[in-house]
């Protein structure tokens, strides 16, 4: 982008995450810089992609703000809904797309011609792929598990034998809306992008048309299957955990892990909290209790915790309902995003018969 037009463009956007308050203030910086990097493409299509993505996502958040909000929890014991996206959630979705941004920034400086994309022709299209895809699968993944939770029909985990019914907001846990809104999710970025890479054969009207076509339906179709790989990522590597007491699922702030107590860290373990004396076991006298039982597991363990550290630390009353504790949903986004980009890149240079070592030679 010329930078009359890359330096207001990445101000109005960042301006409008902070008077959103979107974004915390170390999300608003990395927010900049990321912007910024897209910007100094010589193409607009790179931080276009990012706004569409961006306002796409902000959107469909305020959409089932509410819905959600009544259906999950925050670890921090509120309702669930989003709060302040963090550095960290701005790096998931894009860091992928933006290593390829530059390294085609870098290649197209060595070049004549930065005026088109030659579909196939030279190596550094596979670069504009892997771009596209990022943001076609994060799109897709944001769409799907945001406006997925409005589905009247009860989600089933995906890598489940039998497809058992699981609590809205479980990581893995698909619906048919969900599936459908990921496909629009993709189609936005696919429209986009089709609309704005230069083709190199503007001047056949009838191929340039059936070239983005095909371009279009690709991309929602790679971007949905994201999605579903997120799903599958998600069910496998990153506990869903549960809220005993209500049954609804327990989001960690800022994609981050939620915490639980040890003994509750196996599928199907359940931890006893009733009240021996009385044998009541109603969430005031849980509440009353949890915070000495968190208190004494953490000295056994070494672990020291103040009065303030009590609202995120580990929870008897909530248990795993699926997956297993290796990642929180940040990396399950980044190893999406990075399987994806690859992919495509993959896919293409075997369908334009092009050599991918190209690309580290350059």
């Amino acid at each position: 982008m010329k930078p009359y037009i890359g330096l207001p463009a990445v101000a109005a956007l960042v301006y409008r995450a902070y008077a959103r308050k979107s974004l915390t203030p170390l999300g608003l910086g990395v927010a900049a810089l990321t912007a910024t990097a897209h910007s100094l493409h010589p193409w607009s299509l790179p931080f276009v992609l990012l706004g569409v993505f961006y306002y796409g996502g902000t959107k469909v958040t305020k959409v089932k703000h509410d819905i959600k909000a009544r259906l999950t929890l925050s670890a921090t014991g509120s309702d669930g809904g989003e709060g302040r996206r963090t550095h960290i959630q701005v790096l998931a979705n894009s860091v992928v797309a933006t290593v390829l941004i530059l390294l085609h920034i870098y290649i197209l400086g060595g070049q004549d011609n930065t005026q088109c994309f030659s579909n196939g022709h030279d190596a550094a299209d596979l670069l504009v792929v892997g771009i596209v895809a990022n943001y076609a699968a994060v799109a897709a993944d944001t769409f799907s598990s945001e406006l997925g939770i409005l589905s009247k029909s009860s989600p089933r985990l995906i890598t489940s034998p039998t497809l058992r019914v699981v609590p809205p907001g479980t990581n893995g846990g698909v619906t048919g809306t969900g599936l459908l809104a990921g496909l629009l999710g993709a189609f936005t970025i696919a429209a986009t992008s089709a609309a704005l890479i230069p083709f190199c054969s503007e001047g056949d009207n009838g191929s340039t048309l059936k070239t983005r076509a095909q371009w279009v339906l690709a991309v929602t179709l790679w971007g949905g299957l994201g999605s579903v790989l997120d799903s599958v990522l998600g069910a496998l590597f990153q506990a869903s955990v549960v809220d005993k007491r209500t049954g609804k699922i327990v989001e960690g702030a800022g994609g981050q892990k939620v915490l639980i107590h040890p003994s509750s860290s196996k599928l199907g373990v359940a931890v006893n909290t009733t009240d021996v004396s009385s044998g009541s076991s109603s969430g005031a006298q849980i509440r009353a209790t949890e915070a000495v039982a968190n208190t004494a597991t953490l000295r056994g363990t070494g672990a020291t915790v103040s009065a303030g550290e009590t609202a995120e630390t580990r929870h008897e009353s909530r248990r795993v309902e699926s997956g297993w504790d290796l990642l929180d949903n940040n990396a399950v986004n980044v190893l999406m995003a990075f399987t994806m980009s690859a992919g495509a890149m993959g896919v293409a240079s075997w369908v334009w018969d092009i050599d991918v070592t190209e690309l580290v030679l350059w």
